[in-house]
């Protein structure tokens, strides 16, 4: 007799025939076949994943806002799966029960193994299980990692992030994860993250991002919580010798360099002297601001605490104070190093750098003005400008045997600092490490911070308060070194008070 004749009842679990095992399961209607057990193991498989990648986020150094879509999302949406699964078993049991005859007993899952057929079945049933499972938790695993990577956080959301991740890949930070500036370590700011990594998911998914990504970031945690876990605030750097090499927009492309000592100095007394750009580090001086625009580029109020707690207020003519206490600033390292990772050269340091370098061959006539011109013009795309680049070079530099890769390095460029269908190059992002394209430092520096009775001021215009010129000039001046620094003298001529930002910014273009 069949084990479909003559069922082994509920309360009896284990019966045998012949030499083979009869098994028989008393388990809820759902479960009463294969439908329904494989549901059951879809479901787990979510439950295993989503506990996993909940251990994992939870115990990371940084958490990572987008494992949250695997772990809160994806994983619960397989766990739900199989719980759909089990219910369209169910329906199936219920439509068996309406079809047997009546005064039946309820049917239970029963594995005979002297049967062929139901031997193949829990062979597959068993090793499957395995491999789904095996799946689940290795896929999971690999989920979590690679949203943690790089790669993922500058290529899954292709467009909006892809001037982000080009400029990252070429920048002093190129080996340091997403995670490590944008995200950090705490509880507060692993909400945070959630909260925002969800929002970006959103916004790409239906095309809500802005164009370009808007800057500075409101929610990027405090300069003290991140880059002060690699670069010591206490360190005295003393002065840097710097050279810069440019060229002019004329026929031969003249090389003019300036070499200078940048007095970075530093803030703590205990390691040095106190003075030079570092001064205004939180170490020992704090100074504090207000911003009148998004951007952080006029700033008409400044208030400065010294290590005896004297405080000191400078403000602009037109500014209307008091200043309320939530529009207070206090300076810290990303209020001068504002762009450490995404870097947007502009045409003019761009060329210069790949002329310096000989990428570009520096006596091919004008070849600075040129290719300056048509880096900075206007595109709606980036195959249009490719194109327009190629066609510019060939139209002025059509018999030149070298023409061939210097299109090569002009369109190399471009793509690697202007992105026209995110509205994203140099003039977007104002840089405030020094001031030649923007203010930077003349932001407070200007010679407008008074005290309210006039008699202090920020120092203001002052070259030699921040680098000393040894060098400058053409390659045969730059043989002279002055150790006790000269004045700065324009190739251009004497521009008298105008300020280089107003000539070399993005307003002036």
């Amino acid at each position: 007799m069949t084990p479909s004749e003559n069922p082994v009842p509920p309360e009896s679990q284990e019966g045998r025939t012949g030499t083979g095992y009869l098994v028989g399961f008393a388990l809820p209607s759902p479960l009463r076949n294969w439908i329904g057990m494989a549901g059951l193991l879809c479901a787990a498989g979510g439950g295993f994943s989503f506990l996993l990648l909940f251990l994992l986020d939870l115990f990371a150094p940084y958490s990572n806002p987008y494992v949250g879509v695997v772990a809160y999302l994806i994983a619960p949406g397989i766990g739900l799966l199989g719980v759909v699964v089990m219910v369209i078993g169910a329906l199936i049991q219920r439509r068996q029960l309406k079809e047997a005859a009546p005064g039946a007993p309820p049917p239970f899952l029963s594995i005979d193994t002297n049967r062929p057929r139901d031997r193949r079945r829990l062979v597959y049933f068993f090793f499957g299980s395995i491999v789904f499972l095996t799946l689940v938790s290795l896929g999971s695993y690999r989920s979590y990692h690679f949203m943690e990577s790089v790669s993922f956080c500058g290529q899954a959301c292709h467009v909006p992030m892809k001037p982000e991740f080009t400029t990252y890949q070429n920048s002093p930070h190129a080996r340091v994860s997403c995670s490590e500036c944008h995200i950090g370590e705490g509880a507060e700011w692993y909400v945070k993250a959630k909260i925002s990594g969800m929002y970006q998911t959103y916004a790409t998914t239906f095309d809500k991002f802005e164009r370009p990504i808007a800057t500075p970031i409101k929610n990027l945690r405090p300069a003290q919580e991140t880059c002060e876990h690699c670069h010591w605030p206490k360190k005295f750097i003393g002065n840097t010798d710097r050279t810069y090499t440019r060229f002019l927009g004329d026929d031969k492309n003249t090389p003019y360099s300036v070499r200078l000592l940048l007095k970075v100095g530093g803030g703590d007394p205990t390691n040095g002297p106190v003075g030079g750009i570092h001064w205004h580090m939180n170490v020992g001086n704090k100074v504090e601001y207000v911003a009148t625009d998004e951007k952080r580029e006029t700033i008409p109020w400044v208030r400065m605490t010294d290590p005896q707690g004297v405080v000191t207020e400078f403000v602009t003519p037109d500014f209307k104070g008091p200043p309320d206490k939530g529009q207070i600033r206090r300076m810290d390292c990303m209020d001068c190093h504002n762009r450490p990772s995404h870097i947007f050269q502009s045409p003019n340091d761009a060329v210069d750098l790949a002329l310096s370098v000989g990428r570009i061959d520096r006596k091919i006539p004008g070849i600075k003005r040129e290719a300056v011109a048509l880096l900075d013009a206007s595109y709606s795309t980036e195959t249009e400008a490719l194109e327009k680049i190629a066609t510019g070079l060939h139209d002025k530099y059509a018999s030149d045997p070298r023409l061939k890769e210097t299109i090569s390095e002009v369109q190399r460029i471009f793509k690697q600092n202007f992105f026209p269908e995110m509205k994203a190059n140099w003039k977007a992002y104002p840089t405030n490490t020094g001031h030649k394209e923007w203010p930077g430092c003349f932001r407070c520096h200007d010679g407008q911070h008074r005290t309210p009775d006039g008699k202090q001021s920020i120092k203001a215009n002052d070259c030699t308060a921040c680098h000393v010129i040894l060098a400058q000039g053409t390659e045969a001046e730059m043989e002279k070194m002055t150790a006790k620094g000269e004045a700065f003298h324009h190739p251009g001529g004497d521009f008298g008070d105008m300020k280089c930002f107003e000539c070399h910014g993005s307003a002036a273009k």
